[in-house]
């Protein structure tokens, strides 16, 4: 498949203090295509739930974790500081969220949960390198917290997209309405989510619904 590219919004790669270190720690499209992502069944409705739960708009980053069914289990969303993308800061961040959302799953040989991103930003869809730097970030994140890495998705004003896979829609987008739950079949999904305490180092404001 063909990938567009676009410069990114949280800083570029090439500048002083973004060196060869940042560019070793983000992922580009193909390298995310070929890494073994597990497909979701229902994309949609996985990006449906959570926007229903979380409302993002641009700049918002939503990690949820999936059981084997796609069943919710936690959620959280939260907003970045405006920093060069570097996947680094990106993996501390989601692990921070993950750690007070649910417990980790270290323990097992192998994963049973699966995590994945959202991530409502401006711009089109082509891929970005802060893209690339969440993507890193995300992959980082569930290794260390036991956890599958899943789908990385993409919300904008011309809808949302999977990195990696070209499935995509028009609704929800970055200025969709509220949904409410029921109707994006978020019932179904375990209500054990729980609210996220205290603050991390690179963000400016926490939430998990």
């Amino acid at each position: 498949m063909t990938f567009g590219f676009a410069p990114s919004a949280a800083g570029s790669f090439a500048s002083p203090t973004g060196s060869a270190s940042r560019l070793a720690r983000m992922l580009e499209p193909a390298e995310w295509a070929a890494a073994g992502i597990p497909l979701l069944r229902n994309p949609r409705d996985v990006v449906t739930g959570l926007h229903a739960r979380h409302l993002p708009r641009p700049a918002t980053v939503v990690v949820a974790v999936l059981d084997h069914e796609e069943r919710l289990i936690a959620s959280a969303s939260f907003t970045p500081r405006p920093i060069p993308a570097d996947g680094w800061d990106f993996r501390n961040a989601l692990l921070a969220h993950l750690r007070r959302v649910i417990p980790h799953d270290l323990r097992r040989r192998t994963p049973a949960r699966t995590a994945v991103l959202l991530f409502c930003r401006e711009g089109d869809a082509r891929w970005t390198e802060e893209d690339g730097a969440w993507m890193w970030g995300l992959r980082d994140a569930c290794t260390l917290h036991g956890l599958r890495c899943g789908a990385y998705i993409t919300l904008t004003g011309d809808g949302w997209q999977v990195m990696g896979e070209g499935r995509g829609g028009r609704s929800p987008h970055a200025s969709s309405p509220p949904t409410d739950l029921s109707e994006a079949g978020a019932d179904d999904a375990p209500h054990t989510l729980r609210r996220a305490g205290g603050a991390a180092e690179v963000l400016r404001r926490t939430a998990a619904r």
